[in-house]
């Protein structure tokens, strides 16, 4: 596999969009949490907001909603504006991170109620919330307890929920962050598997990369207010466009190194303690002199027993975490820096230990150089 790979624009721009964001700002006084966002979503499609904690993407997704306003720019779905459209009135439901289920309600109450809010007869609630439970998986349950069903199934309630009343967009609010590492595993699986079965828009926020790379059609990736870059999830962890893209999503090595030399596309850098590396990617108009950032992914590193040639030092193994089908084996390298290394368990080095002297090669396209911050 190779780790980077060159990518197009971070403008996602598609045909027939269900959801068309110009624009949009918000302000909190003199705080901007939405600043100048502009994307688009396709109808039937899986768009997820990837971002830190604070960058924004809640407020994003209220504003979507309903629940605040912009401070300016547009909000579309289906072509219409949404500006000044209260939440009831929009064509979209959302599901939230503890999906506020009702306890007191059975099953079926808890996903005929928005129908019962609309005035929808009781006869043609009760065939819908049928149809709606069984095509999450969920046939003849209706008449019982939600504490009487399991954590994944409340999430295939809380989506029947919202599904039962026909969004344009359906709004996922980290709905996967209070569940236990196996189950989100597979809810993963599960809530990709309902968004193609209903063909629906699904907008979902995250924290967690894992989630957006499994599930999503486009990951738009966001930073204190702003899309850093939208592409598919091949495009955003081989060929991240920014630094804070390379290090947020997946893991990835970072070294501070200086341009010394410049050669058509490929650049020669120099580490902070000495060691030569080069680099044959999209460099960002780096030029001799200036101060970079390398990412280098742990998987793109192989280990041998010796040689020379371009990218390969010599190391000492720091630590080895076993982690599964690979180990994470970090080695301090002959300049000191310090490079995590995606083992397998199986080859030459799987019995590799604490002490153990390696050399570590990579291949100069493998990576991707970004100017440093303050250049």
């Amino acid at each position: 596999m190779v780790p980077f790979l060159p990518c197009e624009g971070a403008y996602l721009s598609v045909p027939h969009p269900d959801l068309v964001c110009s624009d949009l700002t918000k302000d909190f006084d003199a705080f901007r949490a939405v600043d100048h966002v502009s994307f688009e979503v396709p109808q039937g499609s899986f768009f997820s907001i990837l971002g830190p904690s604070g960058c924004g993407k809640t407020t994003l997704l209220r504003m979507i909603a309903g629940f605040q306003s912009p401070t300016s720019g547009d909000l579309r779905i289906k072509g219409k504006s949404m500006i000044g459209v209260p939440p009831n009135k929009r064509p979209v439901s959302m599901v939230f991170q503890h999906l506020a289920l009702f306890p007191t309600m059975n099953i079926g109450d808890n996903v005929g109620f928005g129908l019962r809010q609309r005035g929808v007869a009781k006869s043609e609630i009760k065939k819908r919330v049928e149809e709606v439970l069984e095509r999450v998986g969920l046939p003849g349950v209706s008449q019982r307890r939600i504490d009487q069903i399991s954590g994944g199934q409340k999430q295939r309630v809380a989506i029947a929920r919202c599904m039962v009343l026909e969004p344009d967009v359906l709004l996922l609010d980290e709905p996967l962050g209070a569940l236990d590492l196996k189950l989100r595993e597979h809810m993963k699986v599960e809530l990709k598997s309902l968004q193609a079965a209903f063909n629906t828009t699904f907008v979902y926020i995250t924290h967690d990369q894992s989630e957006a790379l499994v599930m999503s059609d486009n990951i738009a990736v966001m930073n204190r207010g702003q899309f850093e870059q939208i592409g598919t999830p091949h495009d955003v962890y081989h060929a991240p466009s920014t630094a804070f893209v390379a290090g947020f999503v997946g893991d990835a090595n970072k070294i501070d190194a200086k341009v010394i030399a410049v050669n058509g596309a490929v650049l020669t850098l120099a580490s902070e303690g000495g060691s030569e590396m080069k680099i044959d990617a999209p460099s960002g108009g780096l030029s001799v002199g200036q101060r970079a950032q390398v990412f280098l992914r742990p998987e793109a590193i192989e280990l041998a027993t010796g040689g020379d040639g371009v990218n390969v030092s010599g190391g000492v193994v720091e630590s080895v975490l076993f982690n599964g089908a690979n180990s994470s084996v970090t080695i301090k390298d002959q300049s000191g820096n310090l490079l995590k290394v995606a083992l397998p368990q199986t080859g030459n080095f799987a019995n590799l230990r604490q002490g153990d002297s390696v050399f570590t090669r990579w291949d100069p396209k493998q990576a991707r150089c970004y100017p440093a911050s303050g250049n």
